[in-house]
């Protein structure tokens, strides 16, 4: 595949791995339990039921939790962080061992660790709102209970905020090398989006559908959900939850639209542009198709003008859709932040049923040096399509770092054109 940027052999992904966690550990870890004023994180979880942030904690190699997997970060008064694992299999250079399994019990010697350092907040990962910060399972909480006593119990606090920042944090190297992530996604949409793919009157969604996925494997980038490809045309309107019934062969005149994220090195990727199939004699999308970009480009610089260190998702959702509604833009956003997961920890900037803002997670702020999956759609009557409206659905990824946000990788602002 000539056509699609190189991708790392897997010894060479793992080193990277492994020299960003280092970093993260050293860098982030101290700022993160003084700005959340935690003094001791405890991540415990047991193999193949694993906490939703434990493998952006370990070395590359390690495939899974092992046994029950013990990671203690203490905090003393200077803000050093001592790392520590409790497990029979160590992690050298991330973590220092501190369980002798002959000596002790692994509970008897967390016991005596937080003993040792008297943390007065401890931090487990327990959370009514977050996913990600809710990793400790109830059998687990219960046996570490029962291991620290009366006397540390009421020191338990939640660090559903902690998991959160450590999640949605990049290092500037890590953003640095996301454009790259985000230029080989646009590689395959363009690919995708092409008579090298695509035979009109023949080719159908499912086809494009499975060649975007076979090509991410291939490549070996994996997908973090199924590709889809949908159609509008004069008399077919795009429908949100699908449409099972709807014509899957592609025919001249349709408005494509994909949808395609996927893994790579620990990070993700989620894009979503559009491609005009051009009918015979035509060189260019109808007019009135190429006014709705225009609109779906328009409603992504207010809404990233909005995006700003310290507002809310609920607030950046507010203050965009204001604006759009008062330029006549027929507008839904629903934007999210993008790391080591697709719809990864951090603010949420609406949902598409939700555009009064999300209760809870709506209400986190932006932080610097952050990533999104910059989400939402525009209708637009179309006069050559008989005045129908017709949904431009836009994502791509932007890092807001310095204060401002930029595209990784530019954005669509003209139609890939089929023919």
């Amino acid at each position: 595949m000539a056509w699609l940027p190189e991708i790392l052999p897997l010894r060479e992904q793992a080193a990277i791995h492994d020299t960003w966690l280092k970093m993260r550990l050293e860098r982030l870890v101290p700022e993160l339990l003084e700005r959340e004023q935690v003094d001791m994180w405890l991540v415990v979880c047991r193999e193949y039921n694993e906490d939703p942030v434990i493998m952006s904690l370990l070395p590359a190699t390690s495939m899974s939790a092992r046994r029950r997997t013990i990671l203690v970060f203490a905090r003393d008064a200077a803000g050093n962080v001592e790392r520590l694992t409790l497990s029979r299999y160590g992690y050298e250079g991330f973590y220092a061992a501190a369980w002798e399994p002959n000596a002790e019990t692994q509970r008897d010697c967390l016991a005596r660790l937080i003993r040792e350092r008297d943390p007065q907040r401890i931090g487990i990962n327990i959370s009514p709102l977050w996913a990600f910060g809710d990793g400790l399972s109830h059998i687990e909480y219960e046996l570490l209970c029962s291991a620290l006593g009366e006397e540390f119990l009421p020191r338990l606090v939640s660090a559903e905020r902690l998991c959160v920042g450590w999640l949605e944090r990049r290092l500037p190297e890590e953003i640095t090398a996301y454009s790259r992530l985000v230029e080989i996604g646009h590689r395959i949409i363009a690919r995708a989006f092409s008579t090298a793919v695509i035979h009109p009157g023949i080719t159908t969604t499912d086809d494009v559908v499975w060649w975007m996925r076979q090509t991410m494997q291939d490549a070996g980038l994996s997908a973090w959900f199924q590709p889809t490809i949908n159609i509008q045309a004069p008399g077919i309107a795009f429908a949100f939850l699908g449409d099972d019934d709807a014509r899957k062969v592609i025919q001249p005149g349709d408005l494509l639209h994909c949808d395609m994220g996927f893994h790579y090195l620990g990070l993700a990727t989620d894009q979503q542009q559009h491609a005009y199939v051009l009918r015979p004699g035509e060189n260019d999308a109808p007019q009135g198709l190429r006014e709705a970009l225009a609109i779906g480009n328009r409603l992504q610089d207010i809404h990233l003008a909005e995006m700003q260190v310290g507002r809310c998702g609920n607030e950046v959702l507010s203050a965009a859709l204001t604006k759009a509604q008062a330029e006549g833009i027929r507008a839904q956003i629903y934007s999210h932040p993008l790391g080591v997961h697709g719809h990864a920890a951090g603010p949420l900037i609406g949902l598409w049923d939700q555009q009064s803002g999300v209760p809870g997670i709506g209400d986190y702020p932006l932080y610097d040096d952050t990533v999104y999956s910059i989400e939402l759609n525009i209708a637009h009557n179309v006069p050559e399509w008989g005045g129908q409206a017709v949904r431009i659905m836009l994502e791509e990824d932007a890092a807001l770092t310095n204060g401002e946000m930029r595209w990784l990788h530019g954005r669509q602002e003209s139609l890939y054109l089929v023919g």
